[in-house]
C-alpha cells in the first residue's frame, strides 16, 4: 500500500499560475439584466511549492476566482496562465480540449462536493485520475487504497460507491481522488468544511506534503486554523464597490 510522501521537485519557487487583469461581472437574466460586478483587474502569481489562500467576506469572490482558474467561469476580460509542461495555456481563450490536458495533466481540483458516476466503487473512484494518467490499474488502486486509509475511510466501505456514504465520508473520498495524481498545480475549494478535527488534520498534512513536493496550491479555508496551517500568504479580495 503507497503512503509514502512525493518527492520534492527542484522547480519549487517558479511561478506556476499567473492571473493578468481578471475581470468578471454576472448578468441576472432573471431579474431585468441586473449586472453583479464580481472581480474587476485582478492580479495573481502563484508559485511552486506554496499554497495561496483566497481571503476577504462572502460575496468578495473567492469562489468565482477559483473556478476561473479551472476555467468553469469565463471571465469578461484578462489571461489565467498555467504552466502546463515546458510552456504556458491561457486557460481562458484556450481551445477545450487544452483545458482538458491541463486538467489532466497539470490542474488538478477538490470541490465542495463529490460528483461521480453513480455506482463506481469508492476504490475506483480515487483511482481513476492515476489510470486517466496512464497508471497501470494496480498501482493506481494501491495509491487510492492508502489515501483512503490516512483519511480514515473503512476498508469495509472501499467497494460501495460513495453516493451510500455520510457527507463526511463523500468529502474525504473527494479529497483523496483530488489527491491521488501528482499534479504541479490544484484547487481546493473548502476541502475540510464537513471533516471532524482528526480528519481535518489528515487533510493539513497531505496538503503540506504536496507543498513540500513543489505542487501550487490555491485554495478556499473558511477554518481559520486550516488556513493559518496550509496557507504561505492569503490573497485578500474584497467586494467591489467597497473599501479594501
Amino acid at each position: 500500500m503507497i503512503t509514502t510522501a512525493p518527492t520534492p521537485r527542484p522547480d519549487l519557487g517558479r511561478p506556476m499560475i499567473r492571473v493578468e487583469g481578471l475581470a468578471k461581472t454576472f448578468v441576472l437574466h432573471t431579474q431585468g439584466g441586473a449586472e453583479i460586478p464580481v472581480l474587476r483587474d485582478t492580479a495573481l502569481t502563484v508559485h511552486a511549492g506554496e499554497c495561496v489562500a483566497l481571503h476577504g467576506p462572502s460575496g468578495a469572490g473567492k469562489s468565482t476566482l477559483l473556478r476561473a482558474l479551472y476555467a468553469n467561469y469565463r471571465p469578461d476580460a484578462g489571461h489565467v496562465w498555467v504552466r502546463h509542461g515546458e510552456g504556458w495555456v491561457d486557460m481562458v481563450t484556450a481551445p477545450p480540449r487544452h483545458v482538458l490536458a491541463v486538467r489532466r495533466r497539470t490542474m488538478g481540483h477538490v470541490s465542495q462536493f463529490l460528483r461521480v458516476i453513480p455506482r463506481v466503487p469508492a476504490l475506483d473512484v480515487v483511482a481513476e485520475p492515476l489510470i486517466a494518467m496512464g497508471e497501470g490499474q494496480a498501482t493506481a488502486r494501491d495509491r487510492a487504497a492508502g489515501l483512503l486509509t490516512r483519511l480514515n475511510i473503512p476498508e469495509r466501505l472501499w467497494p460501495l460507491a460513495p453516493a451510500t456514504f455520510s457527507g463526511g465520508e463523500q468529502q474525504r473520498v473527494n479529497v483523496a481522488r483530488g489527491f491521488a495524481a501528482p499534479r504541479p498545480i490544484l484547487l481546493l475549494d473548502e476541502p475540510t468544511a464537513s471533516l471532524d478535527r482528526a480528519n481535518r488534520d489528515g487533510v493539513v498534512a497531505l496538503i503540506a506534503e504536496v507543498k513540500t513536493a513543489g505542487t501550487a496550491v490555491v485554495g478556499i479555508f473558511h477554518d481559520g486554523d486550516v488556513r493559518d496551517a496550509v496557507s504561505d500568504r492569503l490573497f485578500d479580495l474584497h467586494p467591489l464597490g467597497k473599501a479594501a
